[in-house]
Parts: C-alpha cells; structure tokens; sequence
C-alpha cells in the first residue's frame, strides 16, 4: 500500500523522505512553494540527489507536488491568469529534477464567466506550458464545487483533457471529501462511481487519491476536510475505498486536519483495514 500525508517542503526533500517513514508511511505530498503566495524556494541540488537515494533504498514511491492556491488560470482577471502560466512552467520546470513525479493543481475558479470560458483558459495554459520532454505526469483535480470551481463533474475534466494537445500529460487526482461534496456517493454507490469516471475520463488517467473524510453531508458542493473515520464518509467507505480492486494500488494521500501524530496514527490505521 503506498500511502502518506501532506508535508512541510521548507527542511528539503531529504527531511520530508525521512520524515513519512518516520510516520508510517512511503510516500509524500508537498506543496511546491508558498501556498498562498507565488514564493518559492531555491532548487538545492545535493538535497535532491540525497532524496533520491534515500527514495530508491528506503521504497518510497512517486511523490506528489500541490500547485499553490493563487494559481487560477480561469480567472476573469487577466493578470492573474497570466500568474497562473508563469508559476505553472516554473512548477513543471523545478519538478523534473525529480523525474516521473506528479504534479496536482485545483482547476480553478471561472468566476461568472461560465465553465465554457474557464475550461477554455485552462486548456490554454495547459497548451502554453506542457513540453513533449517532461516526464512530469499533471494531474487535474476532482473539485467540491464551491462557488463557480471548475472541476466538480468527470465531464469538465474530461472537456480539459480533450482540448489539451499533449493530453498523454494529463491524468487525474481523486478527492474523496470533494467528490462526495459533489455530489458522487462513494459511500452507498462506490462501485458506481468508479464506472462513471471510467467512462467519461478512463481509470488508465487516475493517477492519485487525495483521502480524506467530510465535515459537510453529501452533495454539499464545500470543501471542508475531516479526519479519517470522523465525518459523513466515514470509516466503513473508506475501507471500502482503500481495498476496491480498482483504486488499491494507487497511491493514497492524507490531506486531513492534523499533526504528526494524528497522521502517523491514520497511516497505522489505515494500513491495519487493508486485506493484503
């Protein structure tokens, strides 16, 4: 089971590796640079070679980069579109130091101008920054939808997908709290579920799972994430999602509210519901 949680980028890649075995697990999300803000750290090259040796000896598994949130490249605003472009080509550019890794970003928000217009935005950054050379996989997030978010059906997902060039690029990454928010019943309708994302995106593009519980009922359209077993998913759907034949062997990616120990306890937890 590749499993792990949202850590710290600010102690490098080395300390973050160490840091998931430490809690359980054996393999990690970050976020590139400053959540919140478009800073970034600068790329130290002997950290990374460190990690990578670490990674190779110790079993971690591909690891999963968060755009910042101020990258909207739907926004009706046209500069901070353009601040999407030039922090998304930067992203992509920092993360192949780290070859094969994932790189997940929140689609967006169209703000009135319509999914039709966001989606197209979207599709051209996507078409502006993907290079033929990078073995970076990106991956499109599955969205609450909260206000006007691109990203809360499979067939805006999909719309993207279909109008970006270098779509081999592209896959998907599974938020639990956000699909059932939603509106997708992975709790009473998981199997259901599955096959409707299987034919309107293709499970071949669902790269990642984003696993968290729900502090809002189904079909809330918020996203307010909750510890594992403590909110409207609960525990029951989520061993059901940790041991369905076709999500397995993903990897698996704690975004819950909490600390070291509250994450080192998930992780044991959800280790011990496994079948295998």
């Amino acid at each position: 089971m590749k499993i792990g949680c949202h850590l710290s980028a600010s102690n490098g890649f080395l300390h973050m590796a160490k840091e998931t075995i430490s809690l359980g697990g054996n393999t990690f999300q970050f976020f590139t640079r400053n959540p919140r803000g478009a800073g970034a750290k600068a790329i130290n090259q002997s950290d990374i070679e460190k990690f990578l040796k670490f990674k190779a000896e110790n079993g971690i598994g591909t690891i999963l980069a968060h755009a910042p949130y101020v990258l909207n490249p739907c926004s009706a605003n046209e500069e901070t579109r353009e601040l999407a472009v030039r922090l998304f080509a930067d992203d992509i550019k920092r993360m192949e130091y780290i070859p094969e890794s994932y790189y997940n970003f929140h689609p967006g928000s169209h703000l009135k101008q319509g999914v039709e217009k966001g989606i197209e935005y979207i599709s051209e950054m996507l078409n502006t920054t993907l290079k033929k050379e990078q073995t970076t996989t990106v991956l499109l997030e599955t969205m609450a939808g909260k206000g006007s978010e691109v990203g809360s059906k499979f067939e805006e997902l999909r719309m993207i997908i279909d109008r970006t060039k270098l779509d081999g690029k592209l896959g998907v990454c599974l938020d639990t709290c956000h699909v059932y928010d939603a509106g997708y019943d992975i709790v009473n309708n998981l199997d259901g579920v599955i096959s409707e994302f299987d034919r309107i995106i293709g499970l071949e593009r669902l790269k990642a799972i984003h696993l968290n519980d729900s502090k809002n009922p189904f079909a809330s359209h918020k996203d307010r994430h909750e510890k594992i077993g403590e909110g409207s998913i609960g525990l029951d759907a989520v061993k059901r999602i940790i041991n369905h034949p076709k999500l397995k062997d993903l990897p698996f990616f704690l975004e819950t509210p909490n600390d070291s120990e509250g994450y080192a306890k998930e992780i044991a937890l959800l280790k011990a519901m496994r079948n295998d």
